[in-house]
């Protein structure tokens, strides 16, 4: 005979129920085995701006494509209605680290996250990335990407260095493709 818990009021009901969810949320959550450098997302006040506006700013309040302010959606600065960031920087951003298997993407709070890749003609090398989209705007600024690399040594995986340039060059890539696919749609109003 299987016991029933009794609930007297709504109220436990509704608590019970959200602590079942919140246990079942956490089963699912994956630790990122690389730690990310949040000092150097920013760079200087404009980019300490930017994450701040993102934790409170104008924009805050964004859920599902509704906002608390006077921005409806259709200002064509590519935000589109579902995400939270510039959706131009998004999906170049996505297009330009597709060769590269993704662990992790929040649409909402403009992060990829991806996993361990090893190019197919180098042995012992293997690379790792996480963009940033800082921005509902199409800016050039509105787009960080971090990459982090690893090498095999006596059988061990050691961090190591990554040229400043590769981030840079990866950050005009997304840029680049953002343009693209907004001349695109500029071009096409239909889709």
């Amino acid at each position: 005979m299987a016991m029933r818990p009794t609930f007297s009021t709504p109220r436990q009901f509704a608590l019970a129920l959200g602590s079942v969810l919140a246990l079942a949320g956490c089963s699912a959550a994956r630790p990122n085995p690389t730690p990310i450098d949040y000092q150097g997302l920013g760079s200087g006040s404009a980019g300490d701006a930017s994450i701040t506006s993102r934790l409170g700013g104008a924009d805050s309040g964004v859920i599902f494509g509704v906002t608390k302010g006077n921005d409806k959606g259709g200002n064509g600065n590519g935000s589109g209605a579902g995400i939270g960031v510039n959706a131009y920087l998004w999906r170049g951003a996505l297009d330009t680290l597709s060769f590269m298997p993704l662990t992790s993407i929040d649409p909402f709070g403009g992060v990829i996250i991806t996993d361990w890749y090893t190019p197919p003609d180098t042995n012992g090398e293997r690379f790792k990335a996480t963009a940033y989209v800082l921005t509902r705007d199409l800016r050039s600024d509105g787009v960080r990407v971090v990459f982090f690399r690893q090498v095999l040594q006596n059988g061990q995986w050691v961090d190591s260095a990554v040229a400043p340039s590769t981030n840079n060059q990866i950050e005009d890539k997304v840029l680049a493709k953002a343009r693209q696919l907004r001349e695109q749609a500029v071009g096409n109003p239909n889709g």
